[in-house]
């Protein structure tokens, strides 16, 4: 059952409060670009091959350059950042529309995919570093990271349903369009929000001889921590079953000859991980983080792994939601070890270098359902997706046991 009093403890916060309502618009293109763009790649390429690739590129430019933009925030503040991401991710996605509605070599379309994810505004790990810097308490950061997972899935509830009418009524192309035009809106308006206002700035250790240890942590950052590369080992394992699982979707959706049902299913899931994070943050919980996590990766395996039998719209649809009930807690535990494993003076670059893993893997997952799409059916890939989520656990206590 869901208690709602730490819910309502942490939202009696003024500046938590209305900074949370400030990064909403900027986040929704999360919900939206990646599943835009694979639907836009596939209708113009009819390869879902080369669509899986097109999208993994614009997951591997935000996984590349988000821990520079990470550094720099951790340096300078996030305003400048914030500032240059809000002009050029929308310059770049518009670039993509243009280069995919004409006869422009795939390497083009590659590259401004790619340069439209190292723009993504990076207010998801300014909120994280946010809640890190103003909340104390493991239990109430415990909440607001689950308040956070929460929104995010919201966001993915909305986002592909909102795909799903773009694709239904006008073109993937015009989904594209209204991402790039919220990120441009939502960044300038969290420009303004108290998290912006209000931010320190930790000093920073110097650099010194590469011999020391704080010049080893100056110049690697948040990877020289013990546990910390261990840790973004399983984040990159099990994301991977998250880009397997959006790509099978799509193509169930399409074998079912209903491509806009895509989002809807989606969204199914995402309605069941915002419950399970929901659930998850309003409670403690007796088992130390570093157990709870390789369990939870199971559960997400267990759950996904029916999906991979063939079955009517209405019953995929409906196991969706409990496929989902996993997904937000795992993440919600990946942000709390993250934030347990990292100096103040890396805050934010140590949440980027978990975005990272996370896109990097999601971009290895839709890679290789693209690929194994070329040679066999959507059951295939959410086999290959649960098969992943339970090695991701198996990863997990072995690894993560001593973070």
């Amino acid at each position: 059952m869901i208690s709602l009093a730490r819910y309502s403890a942490l939202l009696m916060q003024p500046a938590l409060r209305s900074t949370i309502v400030a990064s909403a618009l900027g986040r929704l293109p999360i919900g939206i670009t990646g599943l835009a763009i694979l639907m836009l790649a596939q209708d113009r390429t009819g390869s879902y091959g080369s669509a899986g690739v097109i999208a993994a590129c614009y997951v591997a430019g935000l996984a590349c350059v988000a821990p520079v933009l990470g550094r720099l925030i951790d340096l300078y503040g996030p305003r400048p950042t914030l500032l240059c991401c809000a002009l050029a991710f929308p310059s770049a996605l518009t670039a993509l529309v243009v280069a995919l509605s004409t006869p422009a070599p795939l390497w083009l379309a590659y590259t401004l995919a790619a340069a439209a994810g190292a723009c993504f505004p990076p207010i998801t790990v300014c909120m994280r570093t946010f809640f890190k810097q103003r909340l104390k308490e493991n239990a109430l950061l415990a909440t607001a990271y689950s308040l956070e997972s929460v929104l995010i899935e919201l966001i993915f509830i909305l986002g592909p349903v909102l795909v799903a009418i773009f694709v239904a009524l006008a073109t993937p192309a015009a989904a594209v369009l209204f991402a790039a035009a919220c990120g441009c809106a939502g960044t300038l308006l969290f420009q303004h929000s108290p998290a912006l206002r209000q931010w320190p700035i930790a000093e920073r250790s110097p650099l010194g001889s590469l011999s020391q240890p704080y010049g080893r942590a100056s110049l690697f950052g948040p990877l020289v921590e013990p546990g910390f590369v261990p840790l973004l080992a399983v984040i990159v394992c099990y994301a991977s079953a998250f880009g397997l699982v959006e790509i099978g979707t799509i193509a169930y959706a399409t074998e079912a000859h209903g491509p806009a049902l895509a989002g809807v299913l989606l969204g199914i899931m995402s309605i069941g991980s915002a419950a399970g994070g929901l659930v998850y943050g309003s409670r403690s919980w007796r088992l130390p983080l570093a157990r709870q996590f390789p369990i939870m990766l199971g559960l997400m395996g267990l759950g996904v792994a029916p999906l991979a039998l063939w079955s009517p719209v209405w019953a995929f649809g409906l196991w969706c939601l409990p496929a989902g009930v996993a997904m937000a807690p795992a993440l919600i535990m990946q942000s709390m070890l993250v934030a347990g494993n990292s100096r103040p003076e890396h805050s934010t670059e140590a949440f980027t270098w978990s975005t990272t893993g996370l896109l990097a893997g999601v971009g290895l997952g839709l890679t290789g359902g693209g690929a194994l799409l070329e040679y066999a059916r959507s059951p295939a890939v959410f086999a290959a997706a649960a098969a992943i989520s339970l090695a991701a656990g198996a990863l997990a206590l072995r690894l993560v046991n001593k973070v």
